[in-house]
């Protein structure tokens, strides 16, 4: 009697050690899974986007200028809280179905990260800065990471002064979630000519080539003006 105890005891602690084993690697893969709180710690270069609310994937890129993932009905007092008078949404859906403040600004500029192009980004870019002159800014597309990870990136690069690398190190790992889906957002990114982004946005001008489509538009009607 007293064997077959001491068999029950041994082959219960087999089975406690076996599942102790399976559980470690799930559970040093959690602990080590980035969240919003985490992030926000010491290993955090202070320069990148301050992370701000988990649920709506919110962050503070500067003082005046937030991105998020889209916004519900819960999130207008926040904005509001925020000083935010202007929302740009990348995102296809319009944003009058939880924005109902008329005070606060909606431009819509959607566009897809596998076909953006120079003309995309300038009315981006160019949308925000003169949004900035009336209050702060909410930038946002669908899940806040590749389309409003682009234009955050961009905007880091052209008016703030940092290089590519730079701004692909936040891009990709602030914790903004789908690293797997910023392909064509980085291959973008690498391929653009800041410099004639940065002309174009001076000048006035809807591309960086007079032979984009919107450059043809507006050669058009300054001719029938004549």
């Amino acid at each position: 009697m007293q064997g077959l105890l001491w068999f029950l005891r041994l082959c219960l602690a087999a089975l406690v050690l076996v599942a102790a084993l399976v559980a470690l690697p799930v559970s040093m893969a959690w602990s080590a899974a980035p969240t919003i709180q985490s992030l926000a710690g010491e290993t955090r270069p202070q320069s990148w986007a301050e992370p701000l609310d988990e649920r709506l994937n919110l962050y503070r890129i500067q003082p005046n200028l937030y991105r998020s993932a889209l916004p519900d009905n819960e999130a207008e007092p926040m904005l509001k809280e925020l000083g935010v008078t202007t929302v740009i949404n990348f995102y296809q859906r319009s944003d009058s179905a939880w924005l109902h403040d008329p005070k606060m600004r909606q431009i819509h500029l959607p566009f897809h990260t596998d076909r953006v192009d120079d003309t995309d980004v300038i009315a981006a870019l160019r949308s925000i800065r003169q949004s900035q002159e009336l209050g702060s800014v909410l930038i946002h597309c669908k899940h806040g990471q590749n389309r409003t990870g682009l234009i955050a990136a961009l905007y880091r690069i052209v008016y703030q002064g940092w290089s590519k690398e730079q701004a692909l190190a936040e891009m990709r790992g602030g914790g903004f979630g789908g690293e797997q889906r910023l392909d064509d957002a980085e291959r973008y990114l690498q391929q653009v000519d800041i410099e004639q982004l940065k002309i174009a946005l001076e000048g006035g001008t809807c591309s960086t080539s007079p032979l984009a489509l919107c450059a043809m538009k507006a050669w058009i009607v300054d001719m029938l003006k004549v």
